[in-house]
């Protein structure tokens, strides 16, 4: 019998089938991949002792230290030096051989950033642009951080330059939108920030990219406040790197240079939601609304602002300008023969705080409606029915929402205290022609009103009834003062956040 062609082509296609069959059944079986290890982009390197250098902080345009600063640092034997920024730096630098630039900036036709992938060292150093390399300085680093005995201790810092950086404490409230910093302890050599000179910060790799803002600039500013919320501290040690020696700057390049730093300042503390820096000398620095600005939060429902569902209060300088409109209205209704008093939820400040409660955000006060024309700025609104700009700045208005006025801190921020015009019933109970629907929304005997007493709130004394804890527990039920609650705790309740403190 004759074999055609096809029939030996044939013939050999099943043999070599057969054969890779049997090779794998033969073969070990491999194990199936996992969805953390099935693709290697997404995959974190094994880390390898030693350190890894970033720079990060260096100035926009030309006046930068880059290709020198890198240069220095990857001379030091299996240092790896990566260059983390948003571009490239502009104008082009030639970097030296061996230092990566690390993206940070998404790009749509590009995987996104993944900076945590970049570092395959168990540590890494963030470094100052300018900072000069001293040999064994950063393994002394390293070595400083792996043998404290504070478990705490998670970042080591060594001075760049002449000037030694102070030491401060650091704290910073959340809920209140606010950092303190104050004096560190002397004698330990931990902090909790540092100011005044730039430093050479050295962590592990697992704490740095732990933080949800590893590289945001400026750097140390970034690192300080996360670590702050986490309750790490900061060891600053006696050696110090060099720091280059630059030409002067021009005045209007030193301009830039500040006016450049205050900004990513300023867009890191409003990433991070603070709005008040309080320094360690008792100065203040604020971050917040302002008069020609917005106030910092939109319109409310259900009378709860956004920021208390998300677990804060009022930011302070909300608190601040709700302060100082109160005090200018009341100044203007006592100058005018007004009788007003405190209401509400202002009054429960007042009795409580002698302030504002920290979580409202509006002022309220009642007064007799036939003193309306007492007072020039309502008297106006009455007869024209258009707001006005007072000489202060502060924009009187009839409200949208029924019979009452409002004045807020300016036109443009609209912070304001509510003014309640209230008119006596033949029965003696005090009411008003617009009821929004607040628990406290009730009619009072007016002998409450006579006399009216002076309280402490905002700063200032304000009239209040002559029997506020009588008149709240009308208002609110018995043991108002001493129970303090959200205004509905049916959407967000005082207790949610005493249960949910941010972890430290």
């Amino acid at each position: 019998m004759r074999i055609t062609p096809c029939q030996a082509a044939l013939a050999v296609a099943i043999a070599l089938n057969l054969l890779v069959l049997l090779c794998s059944l033969l073969a070990p079986s491999a194990p199936p991949p996992s969805s953390s290890s099935s693709s290697s982009s997404c995959r974190h390197p094994a880390a390898l002792p030693g350190v890894t250098v970033i720079l990060r902080d260096f100035p926009d345009g030309p006046n930068h230290d880059v290709a020198a600063t890198a240069r220095s640092f990857s001379s030091l034997p299996g240092v790896p030096v990566l260059v983390a920024t948003e571009v490239a730096p502009y104008p082009p630098v030639p970097l030296p051989a061996g230092v990566t630039v690390l993206p940070l900036r998404p790009q749509p036709h590009r995987p996104p950033p993944r900076p945590d992938l970049a570092v395959r060292t168990l540590h890494v150093a963030l470094v100052p642009d300018g900072a000069r390399a001293v040999p064994g300085l950063l393994r002394r680093m390293r070595d400083a951080l792996e043998a404290s005995s504070d478990a705490t201790t998670k970042v080591v810092a060594a001075p760049v330059g002449p000037l030694r950086p102070r030491c401060l404490a650091l704290d910073v409230d959340i809920k209140a939108w606010t950092a303190r910093y104050g004096h560190a302890e002397p004698g330990t050599g931990t902090c909790g920030a540092l100011d005044g000179a730039p430093a050479v910060l050295l962590l592990r790799t697992r704490d740095l990219f732990s933080l949800p803002f590893p590289l945001t600039r400026p750097v140390a500013t970034s690192v300080s406040l996360q670590a702050a919320l986490r309750g790490w501290r900061l060891l600053l040690l006696p050696d110090s790197f060099p720091l280059a020696p630059r030409p002067p700057l021009s005045p209007h390049e030193h301009w830039k240079a500040q006016n450049s730093l205050e900004k990513q300042r300023r867009a890191l503390l409003e990433l991070f939601g603070i709005k008040l820096e309080v320094l360690a000398d008792g100065q203040r620095r604020w971050h917040g609304c302002a008069k020609d600005t917005p106030r910092c939060f939109g319109t409310i429902h259900a009378q709860t602002p956004q920021y208390l569902v998300a677990g804060r209060w009022t930011p302070p300088c909300c608190l601040r300008a709700l302060r100082a409109t109160a005090r200018h209205v009341v100044a203007e209704l006592e100058a005018a023969g007004v009788r007003y008093w405190l209401e509400g939820g202002s009054l429960l400040g007042a009795v409580r705080l002698g302030d504002i409660i920290p979580w409202d955000y509006d002022v309220d006060l009642g007064l007799y409606r036939d003193d309306l024309p007492k007072c020039r700025w309502l008297a106006a609104v009455l007869a024209t029915g258009r707001p006005l700009e007072d000489p202060e700045g502060f924009f009187w208005e009839k409200a949208a929402e029924g019979e009452f006025f409002r004045v807020h801190f300016s036109r443009t921020n609209r912070l304001h205290v509510d003014l309640w015009p209230f008119y006596a019933r033949p029965d003696g109970l005090m009411t008003k022609d617009t009821w929004l629907g607040h628990r406290q929304d009730v009619e009072f005997p007016e002998s409450f009103l006579v006399p009216l007493v002076p309280v402490a709130f905002a700063g200032i004394a304000a009239k209040a009834p002559n029997d506020p804890r009588a008149f709240l527990e009308l208002k609110f039920g018995p043991g108002a003062i001493e129970s303090p609650e959200y205004p509905n705790p049916g959407v967000r309740s005082l207790a949610q956040d005493e249960q949910r403190e941010p972890p430290r």
